[in-house]
């Protein structure tokens, strides 16, 4: 069950031709389980018209189809729903992914540095922490965790990297993403894993939702390495269990 207090900052402003952005603070955890939460509420009330509802760290799209509800109509309903006292909604159980992982990044040594640890220190925290899905995207099933705690509140690169490989840890604002596909990046690579977190072919493309939880198991190179070959569907040996 989550319940939504009245939140602050919540301001509505209009998105393209059929949308609402529902927007929440700044985006770090003051603002981004407000967003979650209201994405489930959103949800639960199954609004005639909405075709549509993602997170991103802070706010919540709603996309509608305007033949069946306006934007005004859906607006007021919004934020009726919102800004009430409290507001809740059955969002069923949570999910727990377990990810290997090996932590062999080049800018491990830095990012440690950065938090004050050794490499080992490091690695210990990453895996001892249990992370939710704050947002999907950049691009298809790629997720952003957190968050980290504070010693990890370090900055993005002043210079990019010019491409980490699919399945690729970085980190950078206590947080951390596994990239979907090779790209250039200015947050630090600290480690990969052979998850895949889109695989059209698979029963349910996108594995991770927003609200996700996801702890990083350490393993070394060839495991992954194995995984990455042996697994066909894109799991990399991960693990999901319904939490209680």
């Amino acid at each position: 069950m989550s319940q939504l207090t009245k939140a602050p900052q919540m301001d509505l402003h209009p998105m393209g031709q059929d949308g609402i952005l529902v927007r929440f603070g700044d985006g770090f955890e003051v603002a981004t389980q407000p967003a979650l939460t209201a994405a489930r509420v959103i949800e639960h009330a199954r609004i005639e018209g909405v075709v549509e509802i993602a997170t991103a760290l802070a706010s919540v799209l709603v996309r509608f189809a305007p033949d069946r509800i306006s934007r005004a109509q859906l607006a007021d309903r919004l934020r009726e729903m919102l800004l009430q006292p409290s507001v809740d909604a059955d969002d069923g159980p949570g999910r727990l992914w377990t990810i290997p992982a090996v932590f062999d990044g080049p800018q491990l040594a830095d990012v440690a540095r950065h938090a004050g640890l050794t490499e080992t220190a490091a690695i210990t925290a990453l895996t001892d922490a249990r992370l939710s899905v704050l947002a999907i995207g950049f691009a298809p099933g790629q997720p952003y965790l957190g968050h980290l705690p504070d010693a990890w509140d370090m900055p993005r690169q002043t210079d990019l990297t010019p491409e980490v490989p699919a399945g690729a840890l970085v980190t950078a604002l206590r947080q951390l993403v596994l990239f979907a596909n090779p790209s250039p990046t200015g947050w630090r690579w600290i480690g990969r894993c052979a998850f895949v977190p889109f695989q059209p072919d698979r029963p349910d493309p996108f594995a991770l939702q927003a609200g996700d939880c996801v702890q990083f198991a350490a393993t070394d190179a060839g495991t992954i390495d194995q995984l990455r070959r042996n697994q066909p569907d894109g799991l990399g040996g991960a693990t999901c269990a319904t939490l209680t």
